[in-house]
């Protein structure tokens, strides 16, 4: 050929020469629209033969969030100090050098930095040596890297401040951070060491480089980046105050590490073919950080938060505009559009149920042969399904030491075949089963019908809003599970066909399916079905696990949704919550509950919203009442408390409210100097912003570096204010970027959307602001995303559908059909369907049962 094409994007070609024995200059062409270049050589290249291409080039730091961009924090003293740091992932490596910036071209890079001696620079391996070329320059060179992807690179230069461990194995971790904050980078850096081990272990794959550094980024988009050897955080991500974080950000941060040292092996060690493939990234790393987590935190109890996450990702999949897990994607915005619940969450749920069906033990056998098989190269689907269906077959010989280390013995040789329980002794198609759940978009519902002994069973495509789904042609492979009331062992049964029928060995009184739902699916029960579940639930709810409890408000809800089941019975299962004490089925309550409200409170439902707020504070009286204003005990006890009291201050629950307020004022008094409970903190800021001073104190405190773990916190309280104007301001300032930072932009433009004063406030600074959102986060992008289904969710009428339908149908081709405008619309449609078809209903149940 005599053309070299590259990636390449706002960089200015000066000069570029090919190399082989003798230079020759080249010709470049640019492409913007593909952002690419051409390199003409003048002589065509011989195959077989090494040529070397010099490219020189300048270009600006980007003012975006991806690329190599420009960073700013401010000292403890307030000076405005500059950093800068890279965000590659997925396509904008190319932002920083000509390179073919896509997965499956791996290679090694070596980086050299130059840098003035006050700054530091950091990039995926170690500093070879340092070399000063004038006294206010030095050069450092990085040892080359092992065979990567592009979107791995990563380099940072910034002054920066850091603390170091040597894991077991013999890696050095650091953790960075800006030089004011180093005092909270101690949790992250033993978390990393535990989970670092921990992967080393279970892998049986030692981690390839000499060091793993964790560096906290003061902008930064998404959570995290798993860049090899140089793993980069959103502050909040990261850094942890014994002192002054809450439950809830231990846990996060706990479960980012994991997230992005998973990703070590899972991505960047073997990584997906091409983008339409992301869930072999990001599905496995975000079920990794419950399996690693549950072993080396077992006091976060995490497995209590993994059914919030399916919950989470069915809210979408049940969407028309949906989209298989595995789905064709071909340029940059299509990309970004790939890093959403359907990639991570649900990706993680069908890993959880694979792993159910064919045992942790198999499960973790086909990981691992995965894993060895295909180091340093890029793999499809197909690939996966192999290696667990040949672990499925064969039980993998491990040293026998080794194993009693980690006391998680691979594969018993006595076990008959592990799936003994599924099937009659056919081989296992792990590939023909799995095919179902990633090649086709959604998920099943599954009816089942009691007749004496028989359970009679038929499934179909869960689709919310379409009367008569189009998709009769869709079939799963289901691995159902059950219990009875005679027998608590979990049965098993795997469904291929549209209907099928199981015999019990007695009658039973009723029948759970889908065990902790660790199955993607939903399960209607006909007849008096429910109505035993029902009861049950009232008379004795501990007979049945929490997950299961939260699994049945779940799917009542979503069936009530789909008018498979009515409104008053959906309602009925609620009532029995006045004696729920666990986690997950209350905060499952109340997230089927608050959004009907929140539907109502905008709409004019002769004071029915009113009745069903009543209920709904009601029914978490007793616990609300129970809860002690501090910071003890288990973590989900904690992250219940923080839940419980903000809900019931924002709901003007008078005790709560009268608590809070003293709280408050005792905390303004001392001038922010009073320690509060880091559990009580958001319910307390609530309160405190609902006046016009008291808010002005909050945003004084928000402003100064001590309360810089509890910015969070305090945007949500300031977003809860009643004054347009003040809502108005946070999110200009927002965009602006100095005050409040635009990495927090958009969660402040959808609290003020779920802010009954500030309803109008966000479409309109969306339609304003619209080409900057754009350009500052990407089309594409899930921050673009979140922005678009949050600030539209409780959209209820005909007009405001018909304006959010205006508004991007006028807007170029490409933001017209992104997909979350579709989920936007979607969204609306059925919030109209629902408010034209039930408040009647709500009000009804809600005068015959009072609490």
């Amino acid at each position: 050929t005599s053309v070299v094409v590259l990636h390449s994007k706002h960089l200015l070609i000066t000069r570029a020469t090919i190399e082989a024995g003798s230079v020759q200059e080249v010709q470049v062409l640019e492409h913007q629209a593909l952002e690419q270049v051409a390199l003409l050589a003048a002589q065509p290249l011989q195959a077989g033969h090494n040529y070397t291409l010099s490219i020189q080039y300048f270009a600006n730091l980007s003012e975006t969030f991806h690329g190599f961009d420009k960073s700013t924090y401010r000292t403890r003293e307030g000076e405005l100090r500059v950093l800068a740091a890279t965000q590659f992932e997925p396509t904008a490596a190319r932002m920083a050098f000509p390179c073919f910036d896509e997965p499956a071209f791996k290679a090694r890079f070596s980086v050299k930095i130059r840098r003035e001696p006050k700054h530091l620079a950091l990039s995926n391996m170690p500093v070879m040596k340092s070399v000063n070329i004038t006294p206010w320059l030095i050069e450092d060179h990085f040892d080359t890297t092992v065979k990567m992807s592009t979107y791995l690179v990563a380099f940072i230069v910034s002054d920066f401040k850091s603390i170091s461990k040597i894991t077991s194995h013999g890696v050095k971790i650091s953790v960075y951070t800006v030089p004011d904050k180093i005092n909270q980078a101690g949790y992250a850096l033993d978390a990393a060491v535990k989970l670092l081990d921990f992967y080393e272990d279970y892998f049986s794959i030692p981690y390839p480089l000499p060091k793993q550094d964790l560096a906290a980024i003061p902008d930064f988009q998404s959570g995290a980046m798993e860049n090899w050897g140089l793993t980069t955080y959103r502050e909040s991500a990261l850094l942890y105050d014994s002192e002054k974080s809450s439950a809830s950000s231990k846990l996060w941060i706990t479960m980012i590490i994991a997230h992005e040292l998973a990703h070590q092996w899972f991505g960047n060690l073997v990584t997906m073919e091409w983008w339409n493939d992301l869930w072999l990234n990001e599905g496995f790393a975000k079920f990794m950080e419950f399996m690693s987590v549950s072993v080396t935190h077992p006091e976060l109890r995490v497995e209590d938060y993994f059914l919030r996450r399916c919950f989470d990702a069915m809210a979408v999949d049940a969407l028309n505009s949906s989209h298989a897990i595995s789905t064709p994607v071909e340029d940059p915005a299509q990309i970004l559009e790939m890093f959403d619940d359907v990639s991570y969450e649900k990706g993680s749920c069908i890993l959880n149920m694979l792993r159910d069906y064919l045992t942790a033990d198999v499960f973790k056998a086909g990981l691992v042969q995965y894993l060895q098989k295909y180091s340093y190269q890029n793999t499809k689907n197909e690939d996966l399904w192999k290696s667990m269906t040949n672990a499925s077959l064969i039980c993998p010989t491990v040293d026998s030491d080794k194993n009693e280390l980690h006391g998680d013995s691979f594969c018993r040789i006595n076990q008959q075949s592990s799936n003994a329980h599924w099937t009659k002794g056919e081989t296992l198609d792990v590939r023909a089963m799995m095919d179902t759940w990633t090649l086709q978009k959604g998920f099943p519902l599954v009816t089942v019908t009691v007749r004496g002994k028989k359970v009679h069973l038929q499934q179909e495509h869960y689709v919310k809003g379409v009367d008569s789904p189009s998709s009769t042609g869709y079939l799963w492979h289901i691995p159902l599970t059950y219990i009875t009331s005679k027998s608590d062992t979990v049965q098993r049964f795997l469904m291929t066909t549209k209907a099928d029928v199981i015999i019990l060995p007695e009658e039973v009184d009723w029948v759970k399916f889908n065990m902790d739902m660790n199955g993607y699916y939903i399960v209607h029960y006909e007849d008096d079905g429910w109505d035993r579940l029902i009861n049950l639930l009232k008379e004795n709810h501990t007979v049945i696990s929490s997950s299961d409890r939260a699994s049945l408000i779940n799917n009542i809800f979503q069936l009530m949704r789909i008018k498979k089941v009515s409104i008053s019975k959906a309602f009925d299962l609620t009532l029995y919550l006045k004696h729920e004490r666990q986690i997950m089925p209350v905060l499952q309550g109340m997230n089927e509950l608050i959004p009907i409200y929140r539907l109502m409170e905008r709409r004019d439902t002769d004071g029915t919203e009113k009745h069903l707020k009543e209920y709904i504070v009601n029914l978490f009286k007793d616990l609300i009442d129970k809860q002690s204003w501090s910071d003890e005990g288990f973590v989900s006890e904690r992250l219940l408390r923080q839940s419980l009291l903000l809900f019931a201050c924002v709901h003007r629950y008078q005790p709560c409210v009268d608590k809070a307020r003293g709280y408050f004022t005792e905390w303004q008094k001392s001038n922010g100097t009073l320690s509060l409970p880091a559990d009580v903190k958001t319910a307390v800021y609530a309160v405190g912003a609902q006046t016009s001073e008291g808010w002005d104190f909050l945003l004084s405190k928000y402003r100064l570096h001590s309360f810089s773990v509890e910015r969070h916190n305090i945007e949500l309280a300031l977003s809860l204010s009643g004054s347009q104007d003040k809502l108005q301001w946070l999110m200009d300032q927002g965009l602006l970027g100095d005050i409040i930072k635009t990495q927090d932009l958009p969660h402040i433009i959808v609290f003020v959307a779920k802010n009954p004063s500030g309803y109008y406030l966000p479409w309109m600074f969306l339609k304003e602001n619209w080409e900057k959102v754009v350009e500052k986060f990407g089309l594409g992008s899930n921050s673009l995303a979140g922005i678009v289904t949050g600030v539209t969710s409780h959209y209820s009428t005909r007009s405001q559908l018909a304006q959010v339908k205006e508004f991007f149908s006028s807007l170029e081709e490409k933001s017209a059909r992104l997909r979350c405008v579709q989920q936007a619309v979607e969204t609306i449609e059925d919030n109209i369907r629902w408010m034209e078809g039930n408040v009647e209903q709500v009000k009804t149940w809600l005068e015959n049962n009072h609490l």
